[in-house]
């Protein structure tokens, strides 16, 4: 327990997951084994242990070398994290090298624990996992590209299909085509042949997860002035990306806008993961392709979760820890959820299932910015949303639950968001955000942001067709010029006739 660690939950305790890949070794120490996992801390080395293996056989002995010396760093970050134990897999190089063995003989003895090493199968499995976990209701071929492998499975909601393990890694790649990204493009078309599960995604999701494939996502966002730097869920449209990916796999990417901010080590291999997502794109024939920021690590951290936990909506489990973390109540939160599930209702507006699960994540995350002045409390609430890193949900969606919190702060006008912010979201979610924002203000002012009297807030339709919103008769003190004027803005907006008044 951390109890006086009021910055974090207080129900879970740190725990360390290390990863040992073909190309990068990462720590990272999540707050705990939750539906929604949050890092506490995160630490990386690119090693290329798995560089040069396809001619020697063996691990990259420089890679080696310095790995050995950043375990100790990270079983001694660890340690100060605080953290209840460390967890470690290791993927392609570590099993197939011929020196892997005595490798991580050494690395357990500096780690202190037993290294689990996983077969193609099992990381299979975890990549799956892990897509399963980041998605609502995934449906698709989950790829992930290291350094040395790539497992591509079949998802469909929280069920594992069909999976393989191709040799097509960035690293193991580079070295099989000699350095030419034209060669790569070929081996990938031969080994992708093997895959026989790619044709049941055709019109599906490609789910591409990875290194190599989100500094790729990243360099295209930086290349298309992409307004939301927010890796998980970043859509890649097949029509609109072929041009980028055809120039990338080209090797021709030292003039692309962005290309100074992707590492040296990864940049080299963007070639490579791009020739083979396009052979991807030509043999599936996905609906497009979805980045997913979860894998292997996060998809062993939810096979750690009992039933219940993985049935949890990842999403509204973040929005309640946010609102444990930052709300002024947490109860208040949720009855604002029920208060405007009711009024749509009584409105005569539809959602979506996804604009539900939206509507009430905004609801929960409606008060995480009352500690900031008045002045700022909805760019801040904005900023805090767009930028978080939530699961379960993509990027309209996000625009919308940010734009909802900025409305309900700011007022309702529309010149308050950028245009590139408005376009993410779509006109649809724009006017639903307009809506959740001006319900809530008219709420909050008669609530004081406490919980109690949402329950007994009831709309009464009236004899010439519009509805009253009817208090107490023992609460009719809070009504008042403020709440009335909010109404009519929310009538405005609903375009309906909207008025307060006393229950009978």
């Amino acid at each position: 327990m951390n109890s006086f660690n009021q910055g974090r939950l207080q129900d879970r305790n740190p725990l360390s997951v290390i990863d040992i890949g073909s190309n990068s070794i990462r720590l990272v120490v999540y707050e705990g084994v939750a539906r929604s996992p949050t890092v506490l801390f995160n630490e990386k080395m690119l090693a290329g242990l798995g560089r040069n293996i396809v001619t020697t056989g063996k691990l990259d002995a420089d890679g080696v070398a310095r790995a050995i010396n950043e375990f100790r760093r990270f079983r001694a970050l660890s340690e100060q994290a605080g953290s209840d134990g460390i967890h470690v897999i290791a993927t392609a190089a570590a099993r197939e090298a011929e020196n892997g063995h005595d490798f991580i003989e050494r690395v357990e003895e500096i780690l202190g624990t037993e290294i689990q090493v996983l077969t193609g199968r099992e990381e299979a499995r975890y990549s799956a996992l892990g897509v399963i976990c980041g998605f609502h209701n995934a449906d698709g071929i989950a790829g992930d590209l290291g350094g040395g492998s790539l497992e591509l499975v079949d998802v469909k909601g929280d069920e594992i299909g069909d999976g393989i393990t191709l040799p097509l890694g960035g690293l193991r790649l580079q070295d099989s085509a000699g350095g030419s990204p034209t060669e790569a493009a070929r081996i990938a078309r031969r080994e992708l042949k093997r895959a026989e599960l790619l044709k049941g995604g055709e019109g599906r999701v490609f789910y591409a997860v990875g290194g190599t494939w989100r500094n790729l996502a990243r360099l295209h966002m930086l290349a298309t002035g992409y307004p939301l730097h927010v890796m998980h869920n970043y859509e890649f449209d097949i029509q609109k990306s072929a041009a980028f990916l055809a120039r990338v796999a080209r090797g021709d990417i030292d003039k692309i806008k962005g290309i100074n901010r992707i590492s040296k080590m990864r940049r080299a291999l963007l070639p490579y993961g791009a020739a083979v997502l396009q052979e991807i794109i030509k043999s599936m024939k996905p609906s497009k392709i979805v980045v997913s920021a979860l894998g292997v690590r996060e998809g062993y951290l939810f096979s750690l979760l009992d039933e219940k936990q993985r049935a949890a909506d990842p999403l509204i489990s973040a929005a309640e820890e946010l609102a444990v973390l930052r709300a002024r109540s947490v109860t208040h939160a949720r009855e604002l959820a029920q208060w405007t599930g009711e009024t749509l209702a009584a409105f005569g507006i539809g959602e979506e299932p996804a604009e539900e699960r939206y509507r009430k994540a905004a609801c929960l995350m409606a008060d995480i910015g009352w500690r900031a002045h008045p002045e700022y409390r909805g760019t801040q609430s904005l900023n805090i949303i767009s930028h978080a890193s939530f699961i379960g949900i993509d990027h309209p969606g996000r625009a919308l639950i940010a734009l909802t919190i900025m409305y309900r702060y700011e007022g309702i006008y529309e010149d308050m968001v950028s245009p590139e912010l408005r376009g993410l979201a779509g006109s649809r979610f724009v006017e639903r955000a307009r809506l959740l924002g001006a319900m809530m203000r008219v709420v909050y002012l008669l609530s004081a942001a406490m919980p109690g009297i949402m329950p007994k807030l009831r709309w009464v339709k009236r004899d010439d067709g519009g509805l009253t919103l009817t208090v107490p008769r023992e609460h009719a003190a809070l009504m008042g010029e403020r709440p009335e004027a909010r109404l009519s803005h929310l009538a405005k907006v609903s375009g309906l006739d909207l008025k307060l008044g006393l229950a009978d």
